[in-house]
């Protein structure tokens, strides 16, 4: 898997019933994700992946796609697990919601992915939310939180490289476009 995904950026729009279906089977990801993650003590912080699906539906599906996710995805692990709490829910959607824009920009502008740019999605996502960490406590914990997130900022990547790599191999194509590689 040395080149780039073959996934195809295709925004759906609200009319588009397969914005429902492409939201559905994201959120169910992002159900099992972090059900299976959160099985092992602090993984849920550490890995952070109730984001993992809503990068993955900012590449393939767009922003509104993304969004959708972002909202749903924590209110339902929420209503069905207790978790995020309910004060972290807020914050989660926001983040949630800004990762998956990221991507859905990242997408529409640079169209394939590749390891570098799902990187510069993910950097500028962390360095984005932890800006208040930065202004309210300082340098050092900042630091420490980009560090105790680093292995879920590595899985973001390879992990959505990886998903979009086979998402692009074997899902349908939209109607005009070509399989290249």
């Amino acid at each position: 898997m040395t080149h780039s995904p073959e996934a195809i950026h295709e925004p759906l729009t609200l009319g588009d019933a397969r914005l429902y279906l492409a939201t559905a089977a994201m959120v169910a990801g992002n159900l099992a994700l972090p059900f299976a993650l959160h099985q092992i003590p602090d993984a849920g912080r550490m890995f952070l992946p109730i984001f993992f699906f809503t990068l993955v539906a900012g590449w393939r599906f767009g922003a509104q796609a993304a969004v959708l996710t972002a909202v749903l995805s924590p209110l339902a692990n929420h209503f069905l697990t207790g978790m995020p709490p309910t004060p972290a829910l807020q914050e989660i959607i926001l983040q949630s919601a800004l990762l998956g824009v990221l991507a859905a920009l990242a997408a529409a502008r640079w169209g394939k992915p590749t390891l570098a740019l799902l990187a510069l999605v993910v950097l500028a996502h962390q360095v984005l939310v932890l800006v208040p960490t930065l202004l309210h406590a300082g340098w050092h914990l900042c630091l420490t939180a980009f560090r105790f997130r680093l292995p879920g900022l590595l899985f973001q990547v390879l992990g959505g490289f990886a998903v979009l790599w086979l998402m692009g191999r074997f899902l349908p194509r939209p109607k005009g476009a070509t399989r290249e590689g």
